[in-house]
C-alpha cells in the first residue's frame, strides 16, 4: 500500500476586494440622466406660452418669475399668491433691488385684461422692468417645388 504525500497545496484564495467598476458605471449613468433632465424641470407649472419671432432666452441676473395660468391664478416663483400677498411679495423684491426684472409668463388663453391687471400690480409694487416670456415658433418647412 502506497500513500501519497500528506502535504496539500493551497487552492486559490477568495477575492476580498470589491470590484468598483460596475458601481462607477451606474453612478455615471445616473449623473448623465440628472444632467439631461435638470433643464427640463425649470418650471413645474404647465403654461401654453405664446410664440413670437423675436423671442430669445435672455437670463437677467436678478428676476422674479410671475406666471398667470389658464384660470387666471397668479404664481410668483411657482407659489400661488393673490391680492395683498402678491403685492407684498413684489414690494419686498423691489426693496431688495429696484432693478429686479419681472419675467411674466401668461398662458395664451388668459384675457389681456387679466395680464394688464397683473402688470398694474407689478408697477404699483415699484418694479418697472417687465419681460414677457414667449416660445420661439417652429419654422415651417419650405414647400417643395
Amino acid at each position: 500500500m502506497t500513500f501519497g504525500r500528506l502535504e496539500r497545496t493551497q487552492g486559490p484564495q477568495p477575492m476580498s476586494e470589491i470590484n468598483m467598476t460596475p458601481l462607477v458605471d451606474v453612478m455615471l449613468v445616473l449623473v448623465v440622466i440628472f444632467i439631461i433632465t435638470a433643464p427640463l424641470m425649470v418650471s413645474a407649472l404647465k403654461v401654453d406660452l405664446p410664440k413670437a419671432e423675436g423671442a430669445s432666452n435672455m437670463d437677467a441676473p436678478k428676476f422674479v418669475s410671475l406666471t398667470v395660468d389658464k384660470s387666471g391664478q397668479v404664481f410668483v416663483d411657482d407659489k400661488p399668491l393673490v391680492g395683498d400677498a402678491l403685492e407684498a411679495r413684489l414690494k419686498q423684491s423691489a426693496q431688495q433691488n429696484p432693478d429686479t426684472e419681472v419675467q411674466l409668463r401668461a398662458d395664451t388663453t388668459v384675457p389681456y385684461g387679466r395680464v394688464a391687471e397683473v402688470m398694474g400690480v407689478v408697477q404699483k409694487a415699484g418694479l418697472n422692468r417687465i419681460g414677457f416670456v414667449t416660445e420661439t415658433p417652429t419654422p415651417l418647412a419650405p414647400a417643395p417645388n
